[in-house]
């Protein structure tokens, strides 16, 4: 079953909870004079996704489809979408249009370097870099800079079935879904390197509005905090590794 909530304006959250997996995939789309969808989703939840935008908009008009970095829930029904959109085009980083897409898209993406910015209409996007954050050497993410929306991926990830936008700490869950990943096959999920604090504080700078996350509840209170203070959870999480590592 998908949920459909408009978390910014038109921005609307699709979301899809798992509950073998105690894990919400949400699906944006962007609602303008060229729309776009962030995150394709997997290929066996293509079927859900689509009718639920069916529901915004006809899924052939779309324009943009664009995602973070090469894993089957950001891109994996891509094709499927361009299929039934004969004038979407994919949007990603530079590195994921050298390195994945010229291979796996059946249309070629538009690759973006940092800093480069595209509209849709009334709304314009910025691309940042972001390798390694939360995880692929192909990262980054969009800031729609009209109504101030990031779109931010799996950072400040949440498991469970929660609600579609929140103004209260997602901090707190967000660690404790870590340390929850750290117990399990999914170790590892989002690294520590030293470039992660200034990515971090240059994306806490953008001063954005409203945080879209692919997994949890959407946030829209203070962003910039919470951004911050993201890089102090990562280091809670991975100093200590870190240490016995140095040890070992």
């Amino acid at each position: 079953m998908t949920h459909v909530s408009e978390i910014a304006p038109d921005v609307y959250r699709i979301s899809v909870f798992v509950p073998e997996m105690n894990l919400q995939f949400n699906h944006f789309l962007l609602r303008d004079e060229e729309p776009m969808l962030y995150h394709a989703g997997m290929r066996r939840m293509f079927p859900l996704v689509y009718e639920a935008l069916s529901r915004l908009i006809a899924p052939r008009d779309l324009r943009w489809i664009g995602f973070s970095h090469f894993e089957v829930d950001e891109c994996g029904a891509l094709n499927e979408w361009l299929g039934v959109a004969p004038q979407a085009t994919p949007v990603c980083s530079e590195v994921g249009a050298l390195v994945n897409m010229g291979d796996f898209a059946d249309r070629p993406a538009r690759a973006l370097a940092d800093g480069a910015t595209f509209t849709t209409g009334r709304n314009r996007y910025r691309f940042i870099r972001t390798p390694h954050l939360p995880h692929g050497w192909d990262a980054g993410v969009l800031f729609e800079e009209t109504n101030g929306t990031l779109l931010c991926s799996d950072l400040l990830h949440q498991n469970g079935d929660v609600t579609a936008l929140t103004d209260t700490d997602i901090l707190s869950h967000h660690q404790r879904s870590l340390m929850e990943f750290e117990q399990g096959p999914l170790m590892g999920y989002s690294p520590y390197t030293s470039r992660t604090a200034s990515i971090i504080q240059r994306l806490a700078d953008l001063n954005p509005r409203t945080l879209a996350t692919m997994h949890g509840s959407s946030f829209n209170g203070d962003c910039r905090q919470t951004l911050e203070g993201l890089d102090q959870v990562l280091r809670t999480v991975w100093e200590p590794q870190a240490r016995a590592a140095a040890t070992a």
